[in-house]
């Protein structure tokens, strides 16, 4: 994938953003970003204040295996027509509908458990998101990626940015509430939650309202039997991948995926549970860690994906690592000095930008590796690769947070470190990997129609 040179001045690169499709990824990443909230910063935090353990708050975070196995169901979202909604809706909002029920369902019930009596109906009740926020993202990234055609990639980068803008909006922006809820009313976690599901409700009408995207879809088939459908929906996706780059690459490039967000996984999966020890309150998590990274992340993301289009997703990639890396160091500093307001400013401020940069650049990464024959399928592969680095090994960071006997320091060194390993493979992957971009429209079978 080389580097795309532009010699337009840089403000051209801002219309982009006037493409009313990109808005609506905006919209869709936040609908991914929000159950992130409901099972991450907020449970964790729910938990802390009911005195549970650092390794057991981290297990708790084995609930977000999910995303890194929807691969195994992505075809079915990909292919299978949900009876009713379908007609109605169409092929990926069907999807997204029936996810937001099921989400809204999970976490109403969360607001009438009592974690101390009901511990393991918590932990099932997670799961549920998890897996149906999981499934939510195989639409929404399908959808995604169908919106722009392969000669589109200055629209796929800014849809990368905004999809990333749009996580964060969902997750930090929306991921504040529950936090001013707790701190600033005589509110309790249960009763948070209840207000989170009235903002689920919102995401559905907003499901209902938009259209179904059908300009740039690979051609779906019709099968006479099972084994055909088993093959083209879930073999050949994955065949096609390792035929295209050959075992070796393929290997290869699953490797970097599964490494790049270690680092920033274990820090991400302590974060909720550092700051309150370190004796920040709740008030200065939503202002700071959600409000602040929230903005941070939308600019920088927006502002990444330019930078990518002009150095090229590999440079982008490499330099959003490194610094990705570098700035897990400032919550070490934070760690020696304590709960510095302004401190915390400065660490939320370069992590954000960091992580938005590295993030737009992964996605893009992602993006042109796929088929638009195999979409879902493909990308739901590669995504469900990172993800499993980001929630399978860190859900032992509690442990390794105890192993350090709390040397909360040590331990956002050790995060920083552990980016090494998948900067190293990009750097041994950069010639290799330009052979390997996905087919263009000419070999690709994908089918452009006008709406």
């Amino acid at each position: 994938m080389p580097a795309l040179e532009s010699t337009r001045p840089w403000y051209k690169d801002f219309n982009v953003y006037l493409e009313p499709r990109i808005w609506v990824i905006f919209l869709f990443g936040m609908m991914s970003g929000f159950p992130w909230v409901l099972i991450g910063s907020m449970l964790s935090a729910w938990l802390q204040e009911s005195g549970v353990s650092r390794s057991e708050i981290g297990l708790f975070g084995m609930v977000f295996v999910a995303y890194s196995v929807n691969a195994l169901w992505s075809p079915f979202v990909d292919r299978v027509k949900l009876p009713v909604l379908h007609r109605w809706l169409g092929q990926r909002r069907s999807w997204l509908a029936l996810c937001l029920v099921v989400l809204m369902a999970a976490t109403l019930a969360l607001s009438s458990l009592n974690l101390a009596e009901h511990a393991f109906w918590v932990a099932f009740g997670a799961l549920l998101i998890a897996i149906a926020s999981a499934t939510q993202d195989i639409a929404i990234d399908a959808f995604r990626i169908e919106t722009f055609g392969q000669h589109e990639s200055n629209l796929q980068s800014a849809g990368a940015a905004m999809a990333t803008a749009g996580w964060w909006t969902g997750y930090s922006g929306l991921g504040a509430l529950p936090f001013f809820l707790v701190d600033g009313t005589a509110w309790d976690w249960q009763a948070a939650y209840k207000v989170m599901a009235v903002v689920l409700a919102v995401q559905f009408l907003v499901v209902i309202c938009i259209r179904e995207s059908k300009r740039y879809r690979a051609e779906l088939k019709s099968f006479s039997r099972w084994q055909d459908w088993f093959r083209t929906t879930l073999y050949d996706p994955i065949a096609e991948f390792f035929l295209r780059a050959g075992w070796k690459l393929a290997v290869a490039i699953l490797s970097f995926i599964f490494l790049f967000k270690i680092g920033e996984a274990f820090l991400g999966r302590m974060s909720i549970v550092f700051y309150k020890e370190v004796g920040f309150t709740n008030d200065d998590i939503a202002i700071y860690s959600k409000m602040v990274t929230w903005w941070v992340t939308i600019v920088f993301a927006i502002i990444g994906s330019m930078v990518n289009v002009r150095l090229g997703t590999m440079r982008g990639l490499l330099i959003g690592g490194i610094a990705m890396a570098a700035s897990n160091l400032m919550f070490a500093w934070i760690a020696v000095v304590g709960p510095d307001t302004n401190l915390l400013l400065a660490a939320v401020v370069i992590d954000g930008f960091t992580g938005a940069w590295s993030t737009v650049a992964f996605v893009a990464f992602i993006s042109l590796l796929c088929n638009r024959a195999f979409t879902a399928t493909q990308y739901a592969l590669l995504a469900s690769l990172g993800n499993l680095g980001r929630t399978l090994l860190s859900s032992y960071s509690g442990f390794v947070v105890d192993w350090l006997n709390g040397d909360w320091s040590l331990f956002f060194i050790l995060t920083a470190v552990m980016v090494t390993p998948g900067l190293l493979l990009l750097i041994l992957l950069r010639k290799a990997l330009h052979r390997i971009q996905a087919p263009t429209a000419d070999n690709s079978a994908e089918q452009v129609s006008n709406e």
